[in-house]
């Protein structure tokens, strides 16, 4: 797993760095995993655009991935690791004993022929899931549910994890990857491990198409527009904004501005906020 940069042959190409896919081992997707997903490109049921930026793109068949983790007791064996176009991390294919194939999320530093288990009495092993009383402190753990049974919700990235700093009671205490210090039942499963792809965050696209590929349409700044179009419009040559703060399109307070409602009834288990705050 590593990252691919080219010589300067056409200007897409001087500034691209790009994954080498050095770990995929398999580049067609299970067949019985796959479904189509209808892609709303920003509009909604009446087919207004409410999500402005969005549309066109490569087509994507929609891999189910198995973030319940629900089938316990039962070893299973990677006999795949997988690009998935809905993702930035890789996906990891898995046969069980009984012969059942599941996708999982790809943890880093697992391949083809790593077995994997999920269960109160699983090994404590990377790739497998567990209940969070059973994971020992400071372990680094990934994809966690917020309610015992829901399957994951947090920490499915590429290159993320949380780790888990407090056990107290019926909940522990998590430090996940905004600094954010949450407490969560302990009940809940999570996978040991971080998630793999972590070089993602040195890629480059390179070209203004690769953004168009990936169903992102083009954004101009506000500043540059008439008044009519946007309150940061108008103005002779590079003029500020003339407001006390930048907003929206639609005059609302952005860049900093919380939007995390005051009353929302999970705030209680919220230890720490994350530094930049909600």
């Amino acid at each position: 797993m590593g990252i691919r940069k080219f010589r300067p042959y056409t200007p897409g190409t001087r500034q691209a760095i790009v994954p080498d896919y050095s770990e995929i081992t398999k580049t067609e997707p299970e067949k019985s995993l796959t479904k189509y997903k209808h892609r709303a490109k920003g509009r909604n049921n009446r087919g207004v655009i409410t999500c402005r930026h969005r549309g066109g793109g490569h087509k994507r068949l929609y891999r189910q991935i198995d973030f319940r983790r629900d089938k316990r007791n039962i070893q299973g064996e990677i006999i795949a690791i997988e690009y998935d176009p809905n993702r930035n991390c890789r996906i990891a294919l898995v046969e069980y004993e009984d012969g059942e194939r599941r996708y999982i999320l790809a943890p880093a530093a697992v391949g083809v022929g790593t077995k994997i288990m999920a269960g109160e009495d699983a090994p404590f092993e990377i790739g497998n899931a567990l209940p969070l009383y059973k994971i020992p402190l400071g372990t680094e753990v990934h994809n966690i549910e917020l309610v015992s049974g829901k399957g994951g919700q947090m920490v499915r990235s590429a290159g993320a994890y949380a780790q888990l700093v407090a056990k107290e009671g019926n909940y522990v205490t998590l430090r996940l990857p905004s600094k954010e210090m949450r407490m969560i039942r302990k009940e809940c499963y999570a996978t040991i491990g971080k998630i793999g792809n972590a070089e993602l965050r040195n890629y480059k696209l390179g070209k203004a198409g690769k953004t168009r590929h990936k169903g992102i349409r083009p954004t101009v700044r506000g500043s540059v527009m008439n008044p009519v179009d946007h309150p940061h419009g108008g103005g002779e040559g590079r003029a500020p904004i003339g407001r006390s703060g930048p907003v929206t399109p639609w005059g609302k307070p952005a860049l900093g501005k919380k939007t995390r409602k005051a009353k929302k009834h999970s705030s209680k288990y919220i230890v720490r906020q994350s530094k930049g705050g909600k």
